[in-house]
């Protein structure tokens, strides 16, 4: 796992230079829940606040995401795609799907099922009782 890990990090310099593996996740959080606060992600990912609101920071500030005010509480601010954000984040989407097909090229049908079984298995394991629960805005 430490090795997946670690080659997910140095991947996501290689898909966009100016794309973190960090930031890329909170553009796919903020895509696919529609937009959220930033103590959503904190939340989410079980992340110190001050964490993400530099993250935060940095990916306004390179133009990738806006605030807007929260149709439900005009106090709260939502964090959404820019355009700019969601273009960028569809080509490292892109770049990394490439990336996975031509690493899984060659296997048989039976170990790509087994293979994507075992990350289903995985992945709901991390969604049990003590897993960060998921937040919108």
């Amino acid at each position: 796992m430490t090795a997946f890990a670690r080659r997910a990090r140095a991947s996501a310099g290689r898909m966009h230079p100016e794309l973190s593996l960090v930031s890329y996740t909170l553009l796919g959080h903020l895509e696919g829940s529609g937009g959220c606060r930033a103590t959503d992600l904190a939340a989410h990912y079980a992340l110190d606040k001050s964490t993400v609101s530099r993250q935060v920071s940095a990916l306004e500030g390179a133009g990738l995401i806006a605030r807007r005010a929260d149709p439900q509480d005009q106090r709260v601010q939502v964090l959404d795609l820019t355009p700019a954000g969601r273009e960028i984040l569809a080509q490292v989407t892109a770049r990394r799907r490439d990336a996975f097909r031509a690493r899984l090229e060659g296997w048989p049908e039976d170990d790509l099922r087994r293979f994507a079984a075992y990350l289903r298995r995985y992945n709901a394991a991390g969604e049990g009782p003590d897993a960060p629960a998921p937040t919108a805005g």
